[in-house]
């Protein structure tokens, strides 16, 4: 299996490009996979970069409706002309960030092209890859929507994530759980499915590693994903600095994936 981040808040190559957004190329179970498009075609742009042919692309899903991850998916479109595009149909729901003011949502457009697919709360895409929103499954630990909020019967109500899918690659004896941002907390998600490797954000950008408050949740975290077995690989909304708060804990167990960079499974 090969995940290749198209899109990300950093790059450390002056030719790749980055944008607050995450994009994913994945190859494994003779498919050819794109993860969510970033905010925009710059993506595409990395891709020709990176020798990528993004018309060859057989599956694409994305992981919620906000920007950042679906932004791209018009420009995708009209250079892949095969690949489905598997979505939660809560995903066009309107989502506004914590301003209440910048509506974060997905084009509408989109509703009417037909490669749309809405999927299930088990969704199998084949026999090694599968689907899941996990939207019937407890929160043991705390979920906070930092603010993000949806539009509810005309009002602005806190983002409960149903939109959110979880792709699961079983490949050989490996089993590899790609999260867009793991807003439903990254410790229920590894609670849930205990996957060998995680690939994703972890949405604790708003947690201040300068602060008691901040350090002692990142601390935490650091050592509940620590209990799991699992190899971590984060980037986009874990934050740059939670990023290096987390990896003072967690060393050779947890790394970051920049635009341009790759992982071989």
């Amino acid at each position: 299996m090969k995940i290749v981040s198209l899109m990300e808040n950093t790059s450390q190559c002056p030719e790749i490009l980055a944008e607050h957004g995450l994009s994913l190329y994945i190859e494994a179970d003779g498919k050819k996979i794109l993860f969510d498009s970033g905010q925009s075609s710059n993506f595409i742009k990395n891709a020709e970069t990176l020798g990528i042919d993004l018309a060859a692309v057989d599956i694409a899903v994305l992981s919620h409706g906000h920007y950042d991850h679906g932004g791209g998916l018009l420009a995708f479109l009209e250079i892949n002309e095969k690949a489905p595009i598997y979505i939660r149909e809560d995903a066009f729901a309107r989502y506004y960030n914590s301003i209440r003011e910048a509506d974060i949502g997905l084009d509408k457009r989109l509703l009417k092209n037909k490669r749309i697919r809405f999927t299930k709360d088990v969704e199998k895409l084949s026999p090694n890859m599968v689907l899941y929103s996990c939207n019937e499954k407890v929160r043991p630990y705390p979920s906070p929507a930092y603010g993000l909020c949806k539009e509810a019967d005309g009002q602005f109500v806190p983002d409960d994530f149903l939109h959110e899918q979880y792709l699961e690659i079983t490949e050989g004896n490996k089993r590899v759980l790609i999260s867009g941002c793991s807003h439903k907390g990254i410790l229920n998600i590894v609670n849930w499915f205990h996957p060998d490797i995680l690939v994703g954000g972890f949405h604790l950008m708003k947690l201040d590693p300068e602060t008691e408050e901040g350090a002692k949740v990142l601390r935490e975290t650091a050592e509940i994903l620590l209990s799991y077995p699992t190899r971590y690989f984060t980037c986009h909304c874990t934050g740059e600095a939670q990023f290096k708060f987390l990896k003072t804990y967690m060393e050779n167990r947890l790394d970051y994936l920049s635009s341009g960079q790759s992982i071989v499974i």
